[in-house]
């Protein structure tokens, strides 16, 4: 797949310069050294065929997920049951976090001393009368994807939920209402890549996260102390466990760091869908995986506060996880 960019904020910028403006330099201790990466190959990303997922071979792509979940916290997933879609140019910029709505650049230019070569359109998925009317087709186009990653979720979650030991519906029934978003990241080309990011490292704060991206490289996985490149594969999704996955198995499945870096040649699209609990639903680690050999490790809390500190860190690398744990646990 290959979606169309919006000619954006840091597309303008970009333009032209043949160097970073100071503002998007990090310190020298908080630059990718991209010669340190390592290569991707078969084994850094484990790839999950869900063609049987409704068949007799669910319980065996079962534990190739869970599995997944445990030991590496992102996975790729192919006969998804997606069609390939393409996303349209749009224009739309606001700073407000709570617009369902909005286009921005870096990731909270309010509280961050650096920023982040990014420009994004994020858009929540159950507020489409406020989704921009031009293109006429971008309603109709990215509100079926809209849908279909939806359902994609579903069965996901479905799965994870059985590989953890709960009942099917578990993970599904304790969200709330649910809630999806997504945002079109564009990362412009950089002529100096090796002193910025176009997001530095994080977990996704959310529950699961479904990525769509082009064929060019720049998602990067922390795996054993180490930042391995993931190369794109056509027609595949990436999936990553957020934080709250993290909260309700208890730490058995891992929200893992990853990175977004930029190249001084091509242009890289990724296009995140983040599910997520309603505001005011309640996350908790499952009853059913606590015990006296495992008590809880993390307190009770909504997921409304939880993001408000998340947003406000800046993308801190320690995790926000760690500001909800017992510390008995």
């Amino acid at each position: 797949m290959a979606p169309a960019a919006a000619k954006l904020l840091l597309t303008d910028l970009a333009s032209g310069i043949d160097r970073v403006p100071d503002n998007y330099i990090r310190s020298e201790a908080d630059r990718p050294n991209l010669t340190e990466v390592e290569a991707s190959d078969a084994s850094s990303i484990p790839l999950v065929d869900l063609q049987g997922l409704s068949g007799p071979n669910r319980d065996d792509i079962i534990r190739q997920i869970g599995r997944a979940c445990q030991q590496d916290g992102f996975f790729q997933i192919k006969n998804h049951g997606i069609p390939e879609e393409k996303s349209e140019r749009l224009k739309n910029y606001c700073d407000d976090p709570t617009k369902s709505t909005r286009l921005s650049t870096s990731f909270n230019l309010n509280t961050e001393t650096v920023s982040n070569w990014r420009d994004f359109l994020s858009l929540h998925c159950h507020s489409l009368h406020e989704w921009p009317t031009n293109p006429p087709s971008f309603r109709k186009e990215v509100g079926e994807y809209c849908t279909r990653v939806r359902e994609l979720v579903l069965k996901l979650l479905e799965a994870i939920s059985e590989s953890l030991g709960l009942e099917r519906e578990y993970i599904s029934q304790n969200l709330g209402k649910h809630g999806q978003h997504m945002a079109m990241n564009y990362y412009p080309p950089c002529p100096q890549p090796e002193l910025t990011y176009g997001l530095p490292g994080h977990t996704d704060p959310n529950l699961i996260t479904i990525l769509l991206q082009d064929d060019v490289p720049g998602l990067q996985v922390l795996k054993n102390g180490k930042w391995v490149a993931v190369n794109p594969i056509h027609n595949t999704f990436i999936v990553n466990i957020g934080d709250q996955m993290q909260v309700i198995s208890n730490d058995k499945y891992k929200s893992v760091l990853h990175r977004a870096v930029v190249n001084c040649n091509t242009e890289r699209i990724s296009i995140p869908t983040f599910y997520c609990p309603s505001p005011e639903g309640l996350i908790r680690p499952a009853q059913g995986l606590i015990d006296h050999e495992h008590p809880a490790v993390y307190k009770s809390f909504t997921w409304e506060e939880y993001y408000h500190k998340f947003y406000y860190r800046v993308l801190r690398t320690e995790c926000c996880l760690d500001m909800f744990k017992i510390h008995s646990a």
